[in-house]
């Protein structure tokens, strides 16, 4: 695998020293409300230039670690299992070789086709989904592979009691009464992280992570805003515990660039990535 020619700031290490492979994958075709995740990884990969490789949160330095940027999929924007397919394929890759998947969305069905690679390898896999948005719908529009229903997709492959949410704020009330039965949702924040945190120690976590978590007033370029979220030093600390478990797989998704002009979103994007890959260094 080669070195994406523009890469993250300090993820330019060869491929075979990093132990965290980060790839792009811009799609966004299922988007119910807003498009304009697909410029989410290159918006990234511009301005993460615009922020410091240093973390005075973690007196840690990207540059003091290995990170390799393998650049951004190609990705059929009519078909939508081949777009998955591709995702799968490159989460297979890195996992084969003993390294950890980093996946920057894109809208967030971008998931299921890293899930659906991961759950392969640790079958005891659990996810642990911080969101807006519970992403339970069976259909979307008659649509099954969605961004509205990523995370019961996600189930059908994991089943009951392995999927665990946090943040939610918003869903059809038919979808959340189905999540009481089947997953574990925790709405508005993370007052129950820790007890969970607690519960996964030594299993093998996926951890996903909708930006639009954030309340619109930290946040706003996003596909579907939602007011209420959390701040964004409570998603530090959110992501501190998340992060002490088994990550085995994870992602970012659903920063739409084009909606906030100011660049503070991508901006914040940006430093919830460093935060993330310090944490797992």
């Amino acid at each position: 695998m080669k070195r994406n020619e523009s890469t993250i700031i300090a993820c330019d290490a060869p491929y075979e020293e990093s132990r965290i492979v980060l790839f792009g994958a811009p799609y966004d075709s299922t988007t119910s409300f807003r498009p304009g995740t697909r410029f989410a990884s290159q918006a990234i990969r511009s301005e993460s230039f615009g922020i410091e490789t240093y973390s005075p949160y973690q007196k840690k330095d990207m540059t003091d670690y290995r990170y390799f940027d393998s650049g951004d999929l190609e990705l059929p924007f009519g078909d939508v299992m081949m777009a998955l397919d591709e995702i799968s394929s490159r989460t297979k890759e890195i996992l084969r070789d003993g390294k950890l998947p980093f996946m920057i969305g894109g809208e967030h069905l971008v998931t299921y086709g890293a899930v659906r690679e991961v759950v392969k390898k640790y079958p005891e896999l659990h996810i642990i989904h911080f969101d807006a948005h519970a992403d339970l719908r069976e259909e979307y529009l008659g649509v099954r592979f969605s961004h509205a229903s990523v995370l019961r997709r996600c189930h059908d492959l994991l089943g009951d009691g392995r999927i665990f949410q946090f943040g939610i704020r918003s869903g059809d009330r038919s979808e959340l009464e189905w999540g009481e039965k089947h997953v574990c949702t925790h709405f508005f924040d993370f007052a129950t992280l820790e007890d969970v945190v607690e519960q996964l120690k030594g299993k093998p976590v996926y951890f996903t992570l909708d930006l639009d978590v954030l309340d619109p007033s930290v946040f706003p370029g996003t596909g579907t805003p939602e007011a209420g979220g959390v701040t964004f030093m409570q998603l530090m600390e959110a992501m501190k515990k998340v992060t002490s478990l088994n990550i085995v797989g994870l992602d970012m998704n659903e920063l739409s660039p084009v909606y906030d002009q100011s660049g503070c979103s991508t901006a914040t994007a940006c430093k919830i990535l460093r935060e993330l890959l310090l944490f797992l260094s």
